[in-house]
């Protein structure tokens, strides 16, 4: 018998459509993402424990990647206007 194991993450930003579509490209069938107000919204089904343990792993690297390098980019943009 094999039961789905799921994870919801949620995280907030300032601009969380952003980093949606900055993560998106990445994202397989396992994964559902929504915004909820500032909330980005995840949710991860797998078969195994290990395989959503991964795939949480890789989601959590791409918006940490994504989030930071949105905030450089407003960093040096504003910079460059000032």
């Amino acid at each position: 018998m094999s039961s789905t194991r799921r994870a919801r993450l949620r995280t907030t930003h300032d601009d969380p459509e952003v980093v949606r579509a900055a993560v998106a490209p990445d994202n397989t069938d396992s994964m559902h993402t929504s915004v909820e107000g500032n909330t980005l919204v995840a949710t991860i089904e797998r078969d195994s424990t290990g395989g959503l343990q991964s795939t949480v792993d890789d989601y959590v690297v791409n918006v940490t990647v994504a989030q930071t390098v949105i905030d450089a980019t407003r960093t040096h943009t504003d910079t460059n206007h000032e």
